[in-house]
């Protein structure tokens, strides 16, 4: 089964040219991070705590997500130094310039939100101009490799006009996932590196093969950036944190997220299907916190303390075995998708409908699904 983990087309020194895109996004965002927290407690641009949804003890710097969108700006600029001369620098530029506008997009509407407080309309507005950035540069799902999987044929115009609401679900869908994951500290930017280094794993794999030559450099080179821009907020945003990635860094990071999985949709539905499992960990706790909202008869977008990782801690276990507990789970789900990355389709999604049932069923089992306890307490928005 994985005899082929390196292809023929592309060797491994292919990829290691582009060591220079994970220094200089960690460097930068460690120093912009570091900028960014004197800044916020300078002007007041801090996150306090209530007592009931923000636990933590005292006021804590916000703008650690514009400390990993400088970083992330860094790493794509310097990727595209390094392929200046590929044959299809035009698309992987294109491609490129336009995750990074829309991730500037998520994180300016975020950072709005840390300091006005937006309804969550107009977040999801937000979102979607974000999502429409990515149309418009050409990143969308290949649905006809998917459909032509089930012997379904589409011409390219309804490919397109279907393309354009799965690009923004999954926009919003991810943005919402990760803001919800950012409830203790380093859980989100932890789960954040785990589930990049999958896809950066998938992304070399595919390189190697010569899957795409625009796309291939173009899925190195976020991956890349997006794990130094992360590891360098990282150390700040470690228990006791010294500042919060706010809604402007945890937008970001659904966003590049999303986008990421979406480029794995270039051509057959194997690869799209791997990165969205490799997701997996936002995607269940999101799916819990739905739910269970729902059976509680609770609003569905209103802020919480009853989280998958709150109710960890409800149940005596420390904050840092919790996050750990996590990241733990993050990479079982990463792990499940590179290695059912190398098997048929078919047999794949027969495995991914069973994780994520069994994950279900532990939730169930375990009384995720109930709003109990002080955590488990609304906050209604104004």
């Amino acid at each position: 089964m994985f005899d082929n983990i390196i292809g023929p087309e592309r060797p491994v020194s292919w990829v290691l040219q582009f060591w220079p895109v994970l220094v200089l996004s960690f460097v930068s965002s460690l120093v912009a991070t570091s900028l960014c927290k004197k800044i916020a407690l300078k002007f007041g641009i801090v996150d306090r705590p209530d007592n009931l949804v923000k636990t933590h003890k005292g006021s804590v710097a916000y703008l650690g997500g514009v400390g990993m969108l400088v970083g992330l700006t860094v790493g794509i600029f310097t990727g595209i130094y390094h392929i200046y001369d590929l044959q299809q620098f035009s698309a992987a530029f294109k491609w490129l310039i336009g995750v990074l506008a829309g991730g500037a997009i998520a994180c300016l509407v975020g950072l709005v939100d840390d300091i006005f407080n937006l309804k969550p309309w107009q977040k999801i507005l937000g979102q979607v101009a974000a999502a429409i950035v990515l149309i418009f540069v050409g990143i969308r799902p290949a649905i006809y490799y998917s459909l032509t999987f089930l012997n379904i044929e589409i011409s390219d115009t309804v490919e397109m006009f279907c393309g354009i609401p799965i690009v923004i679900i999954f926009v919003v869908g991810a943005t919402n996932s990760l803001n919800l994951l950012d409830g203790l500290d380093g859980l989100c930017a932890g789960v954040t590196v785990i589930i990049t280094f999958a896809m950066l794993l998938l992304a070399v794999h595919l390189g190697t093969w010569g899957y795409s030559e625009a796309g291939d450099p173009v899925r190195i080179i976020i991956c890349l950036g997006l794990v130094g821009a992360v590891c360098g907020f990282l150390p700040f945003n470690r228990y006791p944190a010294k500042i919060f990635m706010g809604d402007a860094g945890s937008m970001l990071l659904g966003f590049v997220a999303a986008s990421l999985m979406i480029l794995f949709a270039e051509k057959v539905p194997r690869w799209w299907m791997a990165s969205i499992v490799v997701f997996g960990l936002p995607i269940l706790d999101t799916a819990v916190a739905l739910l269970r909202r729902f059976l509680n008869k609770h609003p569905l977008f209103v802020s919480d303390r009853g989280h998958i990782y709150d109710q960890m801690i409800d149940r005596g276990i420390p904050l840092k075995r919790t996050v750990a507990i996590c990241y733990g789970l993050a990479a079982m789900y990463a792990l499940i998708g590179i290695i059912m990355s190398q098997i048929r389709t078919r047999f794949a999604l027969v495995v991914y409908i069973v994780v994520f049932v069994v994950s279900g069923i532990v939730v169930w089992r375990k009384g995720y699904l109930k709003m109990e306890g002080i955590r488990g307490a609304i906050r209604k928005v104004q």
